[in-house]
């Protein structure tokens, strides 16, 4: 049963729809897709051993998404998809990687995602129904969902979208993921404090950095960003998103 401190869940409480995520490398990142029923998730992964995410060779060791069989040898039911890129299904075995399941949680309150001080767990956007979800996640299957990017376009940015269908039309250096955003409201809170704050002792400069990264991490959610707008799947692949001028334009009409 999901709770405030742990989003984990049993297999048995799986429903198509849910967006579920595992963790990868002791924790250092989760990995995100969307169940669709008979033990097979649809995700996002990134190519292993291409340089699309840092640009570096840790790309092929930290932020490779590939599934793999916990037995190390090719499963009976997805084969070898160990160079497996792009918008892919999987069984839920090869999906985890033998990692434990936790399912992502939507609509929380603002006191509950400030709780879950971990990125990429929550967030304050309500979902839609389960077959809008799914057929988000088919027509990217069969479609794509364009280039792996760490920041801007991941796994976690790929199963937010299924179940929101929000799209972010301006050009900034994150994407939906709170996971990128959660990294980047650490590094501000590191780098952003006065250096007046270092008067107030390490209890006084703690709580500052602290407050930094919570109001960062909210500000970045896709439940409150003002640059995001809904757009239908078709038009995602078929366009690529949209003119940010549209976007505007069409947010305004909506306000």
């Amino acid at each position: 049963m999901v709770g405030v401190l742990s989003n984990k869940i049993e297999r048995d409480e799986l429903k198509p729809g849910d967006h579920i995520y595992s963790w990868r490398h002791a924790y250092l990142y989760a990995h995100h897709g969307i169940y669709i029923g008979d033990g097979s998730v649809i995700h996002f992964t990134r190519g292993a051993g291409q340089e699309i995410g840092t640009g570096t060779v840790l790309d092929r060791f930290i932020f490779s998404s590939s599934p793999s069989n916990p037995s190390g040898s090719p499963c009976p039911r997805c084969g070898d998809q160990s160079m497996a890129e792009g918008v892919i299904s999987s069984c839920l075995e090869c999906f985890l990687s033998g990692g434990d399941l936790y399912q992502f949680q939507y609509n929380v309150s603002p006191a509950t995602f400030l709780a879950k001080a971990r990125g990429g767990t929550c967030t304050l956007a309500p979902s839609d129904p389960p077959e809008d979800v799914l057929y988000r996640a088919e027509y990217l299957l069969q479609n794509g969902f364009g280039g792996y990017n760490i920041f801007k376009n991941n796994c976690e940015d790929f199963a937010i979208y299924c179940k929101t269908g929000l799209l972010i039309f301006t050009t900034v250096s994150v994407g939906r993921s709170g996971q990128a955003a959660s990294f980047l409201a650490a590094a501000s809170a590191i780098v952003s404090s006065p250096l007046r704050f270092l008067t107030t002792g390490f209890a006084g400069l703690t709580a500052v950095g602290c407050g930094v990264y919570c109001i960062s991490r909210i500000v970045s959610d896709i439940g409150v960003r003002r640059d995001v707008i809904k757009i239908p799947v078709e038009r995602l692949v078929s366009r690529s998103g949209l003119d940010e001028d549209e976007a505007a334009t069409q947010t305004s009409k909506e306000e």
